[in-house]
């Protein structure tokens, strides 16, 4: 999918910049502790601009979600945006700004892979960027970058933060497979 230039109205003015946070375990705050049945646990993580990282793990799938605080953060569209196959989270999210103000992140994802066994005999792991819209509005998922289908993958992400998270409507708009569609974009389709 191509993307168009950037709306100048949005973007003409402002520099649109990256940086960087962990939501590593260790950079990360556990609410309670892990089940022991299912291992399911919940972290809040330290993000930009006074907003917080919630990561919320059941049944070996992974939500991200963003908000003011742990409350706010759960009730976004994104904090209920499982995948069918088994899917983990990377330890870096990168926040895209304008001027101080962060309007975006993106975040690598594995999702597992069912149709193909690793050297273990479980699921290979396929890598995806995740692009998620950020307040004002609704926090959820508008794009996805299949990692292995794009070699630029993070490039095309960072187009698709900028030119439309924004004015993405949650609910309301599809989320778009930006750049070459691959079997980790497939497996996340529903």
């Amino acid at each position: 999918m191509a993307l168009a230039s950037a709306n100048p109205g949005q973007a003409g003015s402002e520099a649109i910049s990256s940086s960087y946070t962990s939501t590593a375990p260790k950079a990360c705050r556990m609410i309670g502790k892990p089940n022991e049945e299912d291992g399911s646990a919940t972290r809040v993580c330290p993000g930009k601009s006074g907003l917080v990282v919630l990561i919320s793990e059941g049944d070996l799938r992974e939500v991200v979600s963003v908000g003011r605080n742990r409350e706010a953060a759960a009730r976004e569209p994104a904090a209920q945006a499982w995948s069918g196959p088994f899917s983990s989270s990377g330890d870096t999210v990168e926040w895209r700004a304008a001027g101080s103000e962060p309007f975006a992140i993106i975040q690598r994802w594995l999702i597992a892979d069912n149709s193909e066994q690793d050297k273990r005999g479980g699921p290979v792991s396929r890598a995806m960027l995740a692009v998620t819209r950020l307040p004002p509005g609704e926090v959820c998922h508008v794009a996805y970058v299949d990692v292995a289908a794009n070699p630029n993958a993070n490039e095309l992400a960072r187009q698709a933060a900028d030119e439309f998270a924004r004015d993405f409507k949650c609910g309301a708009d599809q989320v778009k497979t930006i750049g070459q569609s691959g079997r980790t974009t497939s497996l996340t389709q529903r």
